[in-house]
């Protein structure tokens, strides 16, 4: 394998507009270039309970969090390659433990409690986090466009640019089109920096000059916030009342 299955890092996200974006990718040009993938489409679907625990618990800002994925770079059928990606967070560094396997061999460790498609230390965390919430099922899939910058020196540093968000809480699969709810505005741009230690003193001065400050986003948390939380704050009442 030739991925990268383990990181620990800090991840400081950015809301640009269109035209911000397209000015810092140039004053980049001179440190940092585009990876070798070039532009591409993510789609990630994300597990959770069916009462949303998940990202209920992460957007009350805790100091750890956790969360499961899938990931794909393009369309896939059930004897594709996919990831799997436990992500931790806590005290403000991010902790990401990923492995690869068939779509449907992940899909049925996950989704129909099956052995998992390999006996490796990150599987057995991914088993031991699927076990212990009981209910997890793919409940949102979300899709959006990187391109995604790395350093001329080698280092882990990389900044990356998404657009065209959007999430969709049916037909939550890798083998369908891309569609959904815009999360994202049309004109916006998020952009993420990623990186282990210290940011680089000539990336801060850029943000300095820039007038660019951290926030936090979450892409699944604007969609339940957006999308999903009204329709369970009205289910959860309509079964009270019928109760």
């Amino acid at each position: 394998m030739t991925y990268q299955s383990v990181f620990q890092r800090y991840e400081y996200k950015y809301m640009l507009s269109r035209e911000q974006a397209a000015s810092f990718k140039d004053q980049l040009a001179s440190k940092m270039h585009i990876d070798e993938y070039g532009p591409t489409t993510i789609r990630n679907i994300y597990f959770d309970t069916d009462d949303y625990r998940l990202i209920r618990t992460s957007l009350d800002k805790p100091v750890y969090k956790e969360k499961l994925r899938l990931r794909s770079y393009r369309f896939a059928d059930k004897d594709d390659l996919i990831f799997a990606e436990l992500k931790k967070k806590y005290n403000g560094v991010v902790f990401k433990r990923r492995t690869e396997s068939t779509y449907f061999e992940i899909m049925d460790w996950l989704t129909a409690f099956g052995e998992a498609p390999r006996d490796e230390q990150i599987m057995r965390e991914i088993t031991a986090f699927r076990d212990h919430y009981r209910d997890l099922k793919p409940k949102a899939f979300l899709s959006y466009k990187r391109e995604a910058y790395v350093t001329d020196d080698g280092s882990r540093l990389r900044v990356t640019f998404d657009t065209d968000v959007l999430g969709r809480d049916r037909d939550i699969s890798f083998n369908s089109a891309i569609y959904g709810e815009r999360i994202l505005p049309r004109d916006k741009v998020l952009m993420e920096i990623k990186f282990s230690g210290a940011m680089p003193f000539w990336l801060v001065e850029l943000l300095k000059e820039n007038g660019l400050h951290r926030r936090g986003y979450s892409k699944y948390g604007e969609y339940y916030m957006n999308y999903l939380k009204d329709n369970i704050d009205n289910n959860m009442k309509g079964a009270l009342l019928y109760a």
